[in-house]
């Protein structure tokens, strides 16, 4: 299989839709004809469900994925606390391997066209006492998708972890605006602050729902800056 596109799919903060706008992307070129895998390196908040351990995140991007590989390539840390992954791995007494990730990543993008590539919480979550998300983002060296919430702060956020992905020598390729705070004033008003301010392009508004769907939220993402995805293509 020949790896056609790939992403690091990362957040303003924790809660901003990152697992919606990565499955809005699964969905939308898996629907293109590409055979699509979605990882989840770390994943904190797993509970026990029919005889083994299971997290809404991963099983999201598992379902909008047309491809299947081994639970342990797609997650290869699930934790159950619900709390910052070192914190969590401390608690079940695991240690974070760095190469496990790196390694798991290889091997799915070995049998993947498109892999999208979901973090944890913002860009700079610890991961162990010397490496976080970013640095987990750099040694990928994949380009970065931010998905901004839009709620109070999202300014802010949004124009430091652009510059973090920029410190860490990371092409942001684009942001999506997540509407997450149906009740946020001035929703325009912030997007358009964003747009000029981001170099990178707004690829997509996806508005509140009060029941996540990804094939929903795909119909408001532009496919066709991936590079794989034609021109007529359309959901």
């Amino acid at each position: 299989m020949s790896l056609k596109f790939a992403c690091f799919v990362t957040g303003t903060d924790t809660g901003v839709g990152k697992t919606l706008i990565s499955s809005a992307l699964l969905h939308g070129l898996s629907q293109a004809g590409l055979k699509t895998v979605g990882m989840k390196p770390l994943a904190a908040g797993a509970e026990m469900r029919d005889g083994g351990l299971d997290n809404d995140d991963v099983a999201a991007l598992e379902g909008a994925s047309s491809l299947s590989v081994p639970r342990e390539l797609v997650v290869p840390y699930l934790l159950r606390e619900p709390a910052a992954p070192h914190i969590a791995a401390a608690l079940e007494h695991t240690a974070i391997d760095p190469q496990r990730l790196l390694t798991a990543y290889a091997q799915i993008a070995a049998q993947a066209e498109a892999v999208v590539v979901e973090g944890v919480g913002g860009f700079r979550v610890p991961l162990t006492d010397d490496f976080d998300t970013a640095d987990l983002a750099k040694k990928l060296q994949l380009d970065v998708i931010l998905v901004v919430g839009l709620r109070l702060g999202c300014l802010n956020h949004a124009l430091l972890t652009a510059e973090a992905i920029a410190a860490r020598g990371l092409r942001l390729a684009g942001w999506v605006a997540n509407q997450i705070d149906p009740a946020m004033p001035h929703q325009q008003d912030n997007i358009d602050a964003l747009r000029s301010r981001l170099s990178a392009p707004l690829l997509g508004i996806v508005p509140y729902m009060a029941q996540a769907s990804a094939a929903v939220a795909a119909q408001y993402i532009d496919f066709h800056w991936t590079g794989v995805v034609p021109t007529e293509f359309s959901l």
